[in-house]
């Protein structure tokens, strides 16, 4: 049965290490989020990270870590529904131009145009 300490024994390299230190930095500056390095899945968060990064710093340092430790050789480009998104805004995806159209025009309503909300600016009714 492996262990977390067993699993993660390539953390106690220094330069390897630094590398997670760098990569947990750079996460943090990019989306905000502390990785610490006892979660149980560190290695898949920073994968994660590092994919949706539009940091190339963290994508070369996250490429060198990977090309040092065997154990993280795996396929971090995917993601979880199988296809990459069309349109990303950090690092998160953006619904589709047509989606949004559709459900403005009221296509997603039964056919029928949705009703324009009234707005109303000190009582009185403007259209």
């Amino acid at each position: 049965m492996n262990t977390l300490a067993s699993e993660r024994e390539w953390l106690l390299n220094p330069s390897l290490l630094k590398l997670v230190h760098q990569c947990r930095r750079l996460i943090h500056s990019e989306f905000g989020v502390k990785l610490h390095l006892t979660e149980q899945h560190l290695e898949q968060q920073l994968a994660d990270y590092a994919s949706k990064s539009r940091s190339s710093h963290l994508v070369r340092t996250w490429e060198a870590l990977k090309a040092q430790v065997p154990q993280l050789q795996w396929d971090s480009g995917s993601t979880e529904d199988g296809e990459t998104p069309k349109r990303m805004y950090r690092g998160q995806a953006i619904a589709d131009d047509r989606r949004a159209r559709a459900i403005e025009g009221g296509v997603e309503n039964g056919g029928m145009p949705t009703r324009k909300k009234q707005v109303i600016y000190r009582g009185q009714v403007i259209g």
